[in-house]
This record gives C-alpha cells, structure tokens and sequence, in this order.
C-alpha cells in the first residue's frame, strides 16, 4: 500500500478530510505590546541565565545588576506607557485569548511591583557591608550555593572570591510570574504564574552567605509548606472547573450568578453542584491568603523572614503581598461576587484573626527580623478589611495601602542590613540598644519607618489605614474597624517600644555597628523615606490615582 493511500486512510478514520485541520486550528492572537511588561522581564531573565553560562566569571555581577535594573526600569516604563494610553480606564480588555486582564488595578499592581522590586535590587548587589574576604568584596549570598555549609569546596569557593550571581535573573523570574499573578483572568494562568514567581523564592531563601544552615532550614519550610498551599488551590481549581465547566473568571461568575445560557452535556451532571463551588472556592482562597500571611496560614513567614538574606525577605515581604492581595481581590471582585454573602463572614473572621493575632505575638518577639514579620501578618489582616468592603473605595484603598507599604518593608529590611558585628547581621533587638546615639541617622530613618508602620499621622501608614478602615466602615464593616484599631494599638506598643530602646537606652561596649553601605543601599532607604513622608503628608494625588484604577474588566 502506498504512503498517500496510508495518509488517506489516517485522515479518514480520524473523521476529518485532509483540508480540516486549517479550519479547525486557528492561531491564538496574543497582543504582545500589552504583555510588554511581562515579556521584558521574562527576556532579560534569560538572557541573565545566558550571561551565567557564557560571561566570564569577574564580569558577571556587573552585567548582571545591569541587566537586571534595566529590565525592571524599562518594564515599568511600558507599565506608564500602557497606562498613558488608557488601557488601565477606557481601553482596559482581556488580552491573550481571555488569559490576562488589562485595566486599571492590573497595571497599578505591575507598577507596584516592579518599582518595589527596583529599589530591592540594589539591596540584593551591595557589597561593601561585609568586610573583604580574601581580597574580594562580598554581598548576602553564598559563595557557592551548591556547596554543603562548612565544607572544603564552600572554603574554596570563598578564597576564589566567587559570588552567585544567579541571584539577579532569579528575582527577575519571580518578578515576571508576579506581574501576571494579579492579572490572570482564568484559573490555570493563576496556578503557572502562582509556581513561576513562587520556585525562585524557595532558591532565594536558601543561599544566605551567613547563617546558612538556618537559611536552608528557612528555604525547606517555605518550599513544604508552599508546596501544600499549591496543592489546594491546584484542587480548588479542579473543583471549580467542575462546578462551571470552565476555567475563565467570566465564565466561573456567569454560572455563579444563574446567567449562563449554554450547559456543556459532559458536565451536566456537576455544573451548578454548590458543594464544589464552596470547597473549591475555598480552596483557592487558601492558597492565596497562605501567600498573603493571613492566620491560621502564616505558620512560614516569622521562620522564613529570619532564616532568608535579608535583601532576600524585604523583596519577598513587599511584592509578594502586592501579587498575592491583587490575585485575591481579582478572584472575589470578578469570579465571587455573588456569592459574598458566604465569603465574606469567613473574611471576616481570617481577617480579626490576622489583626490580633500579628500584633499580639509580635510583643514577644526578641528578633526584629521575626518582629517585622508577625508585623507584616498584622498588616495582611488591614488590608483584608479593605477586601472585604466590597465597593470601588475598597479596591482603591488596598491598591494605595499595597503601594505604601511595600516601599516601607524594603527600607525597613534595608536598614536591618546595616546593624552588624562579627556573626554578620545584628538581628536580636537586645544589640540595638543605644543605636540612637551610636548612629543617630540610621536609628531615625528607623524609626520613621517604625511610625508609618504602626499608623502615625503624616506617614504613608497612616493614609493607608485610614483610607482602608474607612472604605470597611462604609461597606458595613464597622465591627472590624474597631478590631483593627485596638490591633493598631497593640502593635504601636511593639514598635513605640523598639524606638525606645534605640534612643533612651545606654549602649553597650560591646556592641554591633552600622556598617557604611554603598550608594546602592542609600538608594533604596532614601526612596523608602521619600515615599513613606509623601504619601503621609501629600497622599491625595496618589489616592485619586488608586481611585482610578479601581475598576475591573469583566
């Protein structure tokens, strides 16, 4: 039999004629200058992994930084560019075959991020906080990451001066699945972009130049404990599909609602099931507020917060957030709304939980790593008041509460860089007595960043508080305001406190030192103070422009 009669046989039992397939397949149409954003970051993370394979060994750190700054500079432009030209208000459309949004909160979000993850670069090259070892500068991270701590091949890789400059095009990888994170407009988008932007931080966290036992520890934990969150929301999406017969957010909210018109007969028998939208929705609520670090689902943050570099936990505490709150809010604004009446009691009780429970066992804390971080899970818990306002204001007022904050964790984590003595980072707050009159600069910047975080007038902090609690009272969640503001001050005690003991106590002798950084580090701190004292004093500008943003496609 000849190979034509074999074709025309295949064809034919296949049911199509030769000339079906070019009717049936169509190309998918991708806008690709409305994922500019995306595609740069995700262009120049390989071209980072290139340069790790191809670049010679002296030259890396250097190509990498730049890379890695440009990338980022360059995507936010085209975030600006995107905006300027209406695509966040009257152009805003869901792109890429109904898997990417594009409006208001997505390119706000992407803004957020991509400037937070900006000024943590600089933090991740800083190289003059370490003393020279072996004749080369050193920064946060290990030597070799490969090696086992302690062993003869780390000692040899620290005296060869290597550094692992892998750091760069990692960060650049979770950037890029934190991009599309918030603006994932169907269920499977949110899984990949979920594990793209999560696996780089699982590596992040383990290559701490000091300490490394404990950062591995710190990575272990995450990765387990990430694993699980992924898990739930990989069968929540299961679940959900089987309840909809679908994976787009419209498609989910048309069934949700009653207004669907077409029942696909393979899924007759589940479509409409409540029992799976419960579980299902449940369990993709799980899965983002473990990224969050709402209670009970903030078992990881305080362990991972200290054992990860601290360049490491200031990226991860602010841009994670910002992805995780944004996905969150896309999911119970577009795809749940009619079904807030059972979402929004449980919101309610995560999020008194997450209030108190962040600012009551931060008092106990002796790290000020572990400090910030039942402080960040305090902090989850106001911007769930925001969520659960359930109107415009309450999606602009966690936007602008989201931008706030992030630029405040990374200066914060970035001045816990500089407090050092001979173990490397001076973490304990019993080192940071007297650090006022040691180095009085620092312990104020500090302290700023400790006022804006507890909600102090004329901070950022305090604008984004108000700004949530007031969209919560509005949309009838007056209960919980009271909540968050006895939790406000519970935790101002906390950070009154760390203040107290910089300016009014007697330093020891023994005691660490702040450490000079690089303009680099300034860099990042002094963006830090300049956003926490404009969006405190000056907030309206950037309030009006979150309002703006607050609208969703659907």
């Amino acid at each position: 039999m000849s190979a034509t009669a074999v074709h025309s046989l295949w064809t034919t039992a296949g049911g199509m004629t030769s000339a079906a397939p070019a009717e049936k397949f169509k190309a998918p149409v991708i806008e690709y200058t409305q994922l500019t954003p995306v595609l740069i970051v995700i262009g120049v993370a390989v071209v980072g992994v290139l340069v790790e394979a191809f670049v010679p060994r002296r030259a890396r750190y250097y190509t990498q930084v730049f890379l890695a700054v440009v990338a980022l500079a360059a995507a936010f432009a085209a975030v600006v560019g995107l905006a300027a030209g209406g695509y966040g208000t009257t152009k805003a459309h869901i792109a890429a075959m109904g898997a990417i949004a594009i409006d208001g909160p997505t390119l706000f979000l992407q803004g957020t991020i991509l400037l937070t993850a900006l000024v943590a670069v600089f933090t991740f090259a800083e190289r003059r906080l370490d003393p020279a070892s072996h004749g080369n500068q050193v920064d946060s991270f290990a030597a070799q990451a490969a090696s086992v701590p302690g062993s003869d091949s780390e000692k040899a890789a620290v005296r060869a001066g290597f550094t692992t400059t892998e750091v760069f095009p990692l960060v650049l990888f979770s950037v890029a699945g934190m991009l599309v994170f918030p603006a994932a407009n169907d269920l499977l988008t949110l899984f990949v972009a979920l594990e793209v932007f999560s696996l780089p931080l699982y590596l992040l966290c383990a290559v701490a130049r000091r300490k490394r036992l404990m950062s591995q520890e710190a990575a272990v934990k995450y990765f387990l404990l990430g694993a699980f969150s992924s898990a739930f929301l990989l069968f929540g999406i299961a679940l959900l599909y089987g309840y909809a017969g679908s994976v787009s957010y419209a498609a989910i909210a048309h069934v949700v609602d009653g207004s669907v018109t077409q029942i696909d007969p393979a899924l007759a028998d589940t479509m409409g099931n409540d029992a799976l939208l419960l579980i299902g929705g449940a369990m993709i609520l799980t899965g983002l507020l473990f990224k969050v670090g709402a209670v009970p689902f903030h078992m990881w943050t305080p362990d991972v917060y200290q054992g990860a570099p601290t360049p490491v936990t200031g990226f991860m505490a602010a841009a994670t957030k910002v992805a995780a709150f944004g996905a969150l809010l896309r999911l119970l604004y577009v795809v749940l709304p009619g079904l807030a009446w059972d979402w929004r009691p449980v919101m309610w009780a995560v999020a008194i939980v997450t209030m108190l429970g962040g600012a009551i066992v931060a008092i106990t804390q002796t790290d000020i790593k572990r400090l910030l971080a039942y402080s960040s899970i305090a902090h989850a818990g106001f911007i769930l008041a925001g969520v659960i306002a359930t109107t415009p204001d309450g999606i602009s007022s966690v936007l602008f509460y989201l931008g706030a904050y992030s630029f405040v964790t990374v200066g914060a984590f970035a001045v816990v860089t500089l407090v050092r003595d001979a173990g490397g980072e001076a973490t304990h707050l019993s080192k940071w007595a007297g650090l006022g009159r040691r180095s009085p600069l620092v312990a104020a910047v500090f302290a700023v960043f400790l006022l804006a975080f507890a909600g102090i007038p004329l901070t950022s902090g305090f604008a984004g508080k108000f700004a949530v609690f007031k969209a919560a009272a509005e949309g009838g969640a007056g209960g919980l305001v009271v909540v968050g503001v006895i939790s406000s001050a519970i935790a101002a005690f906390f950070y009154i406190r760390v203040i107290v003991l910089m300016f009014f106590s007697e330093p020891k002798a023994d005691g660490p030192t702040v450490t000079v950084p690089s303009p680099l580090t300034m860099t990042t701190i002094a963006v830090g103070v300049a956003v926490t004292l404009v969006l405190g004093l000056a907030p309206q500008y950037f309030l009006d422009l979150a309002g703006q943003a607050g609208v969703f496609v659907r």
